[in-house]
């Protein structure tokens, strides 16, 4: 379902095209860290249909990602030698990879998550690498509080309930702390960061499947009695910003720069219709079954204690976290994303659930 097959630059919508033709003009080779994830391989396969050349960083081996182009280097973000080396002659970095999900150990979310950030930044200062486009996340906010429309004016969260959003909140402001900062040819490093929300779409290794799964096994409910508003993003839309920020970082003096900023699809949906939606793309009856938000946020309590207690590395089917992100809204103002960064979705969503069901 993840497989990444070779875009043609004709078959790109007319604002994509050039966005990536003002690219190829500003852009000689560019790194993309995470180049093996769902958002990571979209960012290669749009740079490689406007030939740029791309040199992707991943931990496992992506035969795929080689056959569209990428110069595909293995390694690990806690390796800054690897890192240096891979990042040699680059110009432009798009900083994608991280340690995702919402369990594990705190030593490993830091390790990957705010040292391999620091890692990039001191490559990209020490190799001359003037632009910076960093993939951040909404959680960076999330203490279990409602999010009605909140806009990068809202603080980051007091309390994290995860290691996740705490090691991305450390390391977003460690790269928007970066913009500024003198490189090697004594230039300044220009570092934007992203925060695109639920990305979907064909190729998804995680939301789509993982719902689908769920379904049909008859394990998926949906969590308290009100149904609250989301944003999500589809995963052109993710590239398109990703994109847009990197031209902007290109201008000699980036309002951008040094800024975070929220992005999705602009279309607040219920947790419920969006479930619905994927689940009638492989023609699933919509769920309707519902779990009490307290209930859901004490049988995550109880499971988390109970893993902790018994060292259990995988992760539980509820947490504290979980139970509070389906059970709260979550949507964004992007106006300061339309504004400085001229973005706009290209996609909507009744367009990208018509490509989901054909690619499914």
């Amino acid at each position: 379902m993840s497989a990444v097959v070779s875009l043609s630059f004709e078959q790109l919508d007319d604002q994509m095209k050039t966005v990536l033709r003002q690219l190829t003009m500003q852009t000689n080779r560019v790194f993309v860290s995470g180049a093996g994830g769902f958002l990571g391989k979209a960012i290669c396969q749009h740079l490689r249909a406007a030939n740029i050349d791309v040199i992707g960083f991943a931990r496992s081996d992506y035969p795929e990602l080689k056959k569209i182009g990428v110069t595909l280097v293995q390694g690990d973000l806690a390796d800054k030698p690897a890192l240096l080396e891979a990042m040699v002659g680059c110009d432009l970095v798009f900083h994608v990879a991280s340690k995702a999900g919402v369990w594990g150990k705190k030593s490993a979310y830091f390790s990957t998550n705010i040292e391999g950030t620091n890692h990039i930044i001191a490559a990209c200062k020490q190799l001359n690498i003037q632009r910076l486009v960093y993939t951040s996340t909404p959680s960076v906010t999330f203490a279990g509080e409602d999010e009605n429309g909140i806009d990068e004016s809202y603080p980051y969260a007091h309390t994290f309930l995860n290691f996740y959003g705490l090691s991305k909140a450390i390391a977003e402001q460690n790269v928007l702390a970066a913009n500024g900062q003198l490189i090697a040819k004594k230039m300044p490093l220009k570092t934007v960061a992203l925060r695109p929300h639920l990305i979907w779409g064909p190729g998804d290794p995680h939301l789509v499947p993982r719902v689908i799964a769920r379904a049909q096994a008859g394990k998926l409910k949906l969590v308290g009695k009100e149904d609250k508003l989301i944003d999500t993003i589809y995963i052109d839309n993710a590239v398109y910003g990703h994109l847009l920020a990197a031209l902007r970082l290109a201008d000699e003096a980036p309002i951008c720069a040094g800024k975070a900023y929220f992005l999705s699809n602009d279309q607040p949906i219920t947790m419920a219709e969006m479930l619905n939606r994927i689940l009638q793309c492989k023609d699933i009856d919509p769920i309707n079954k519902r779990v009490p938000a307290k209930l859901a946020y004490a049988v995550g309590t109880l499971l988390e204690w109970i893993y902790i207690t018994l060292r259990k590395k995988e992760e539980p089917i509820m947490t504290r976290f979980v139970a509070k992100q389906l059970s709260t809204s979550h949507y964004f103002n992007i106006s300061a994303a339309k504004k400085d960064l001229n973005y706009r979705p290209l996609v909507s969503i009744e367009q990208g659930m018509h490509h989901l069901k054909a690619s499914l």
